[in-house]
Formats: C-alpha cells, sequence, structure tokens
C-alpha cells in the first residue's frame, strides 16, 4: 500500500481512468488521513480535488470536524465546507 504522500503526488496526474483506483486507496488508510486531506482540498483544483472531496465524503463522520474547522478559519472554503458536510450528513441518514 502507498503512502498519503505517494497518492497525492500521484494524483497530480490522474486521468478519470485511475482516479476512482487512488480513490479506494485513500479510504483503504482510513480516517488518519482526513486533516491531510481537508488542508489538501483547499489547495487543490480539478480531478485531484475531485478526489479528494470524495474520499472525504466516504469517510464520513470523521471528516466532518475538520471540515468545521477549516470552514471557520478559511471563509472562502466554507462552502465546500458545507457541502461536503451536507453529503456527509445526507449519505448517513439515508
Amino acid at each position: 500500500m502507498q503512502t498519503l504522500e505517494q497518492i497525492l503526488t500521484e494524483l497530480d496526474n490522474v486521468d478519470n481512468t485511475n482516479k476512482n483506483k487512488f480513490e479506494n486507496e485513500l479510504v483503504s488508510i482510513g480516517a488518519s488521513v482526513v486533516p491531510a486531506l481537508v488542508n489538501e482540498l483547499q489547495v487543490v483544483r480539478g480531478l485531484k480535488r475531485g478526489v479528494v472531496a470524495m474520499t472525504l465524503i466516504r469517510l464520513g463522520d470523521a471528516s466532518v470536524e475538520y471540515l468545521r474547522k477549516a470552514a471557520k478559519n478559511n471563509k472562502d472554503f466554507e462552502w465546500v465546507a458545507e457541502y461536503l458536510i451536507r453529503e456527509i450528513e445526507g449519505s448517513v441518514a439515508a
């Protein structure tokens, strides 16, 4: 299994074919990656951003606290955090 840093580096050049593989690898690492992914989500764009966001959604409740903290400290990120939190809480309720 690759480290978080290795996966994030490879995500810089990810394509649609491989993005699910990396997302699954990140999810398999578990909740320990949440703080780093929330930080990453605030600066990345493109497919990498989508993979990071979906990973946070799939990690569920473990992501919510960190997303709230990031939104409080970064008003430009607030809408993204709120959206992901709604997705997480909606998927738990379903």
